[in-house]
């Protein structure tokens, strides 16, 4: 036959060091989180005649699904509709912990006069179908923090919403994230 190898401890030691340290490569790869609209609440209208400003809740479902907690700076998110900024919503800076959900009430301020000035014939037609499409954006900067090193990153949001009008039911809505994580 031939001849007789001998077992090499060290050799085994880093063979299973290395395939350790490439699957946690692996499964450190940042990955988008998700954020997904589960309800809007009217909180207030503004009456300024004949024009009215409304104020919602937008409660988000947000899930990070990385492995290091992220810590985000507060940001404006931008509503459009039929292509017109016609309001925004502050998101509050704050923290999320490894692979975890989230719920956020974000305060949202419709303005009446873009809508009514610009989109009244659409916004009424809409009213009457009970279907109102309307685009958000938003970039939310921050550091993930694993041990002593931070690196910062911006996550994009693209989201296409479809709700009733009259009742702020929820009917469909798209939402894309993308991360970008800068390691200087």
């Amino acid at each position: 036959m031939g001849k007789k190898v001998k077992w090499n401890w060290t050799s085994a030691i880093v063979g299973a060091a290395a395939a350790t340290a490439a699957a946690a490569l692996i499964s450190a790869k940042p990955k988008d989180p998700t954020f997904h609209l589960i309800k809007i609440n009217l909180s207030s209208f503004k009456l300024k005649f004949p024009i009215i400003d409304t104020d919602l809740i937008l409660t988000v479902h947000v899930t990070n699904p990385n492995i290091i907690p992220i810590h985000y700076s507060s940001t404006i998110m931008s509503i459009f509709y039929d292509g017109s900024l016609i309001g925004s919503a502050q998101v509050e800076a704050g923290s999320q912990p490894s692979k975890s959900c989230q719920t956020l009430e974000l305060t949202a301020r419709l303005n009446g006069v873009e809508l009514m000035t610009r989109h009244a014939a659409k916004f009424f037609s809409d009213v009457a179908k009970r279907e109102m499409v309307l685009d958000a954006r938003v970039d939310i900067g921050g550091t993930a923090s694993l041990l002593w090193w931070g690196h910062r990153f911006n996550v994009h949001v693209d989201s296409h919403i479809t709700v009733d009008p009259v009742f702020l039911d929820i009917i469909d809505q798209e939402n894309k994230s993308s991360l970008e994580v800068y390691l200087a």
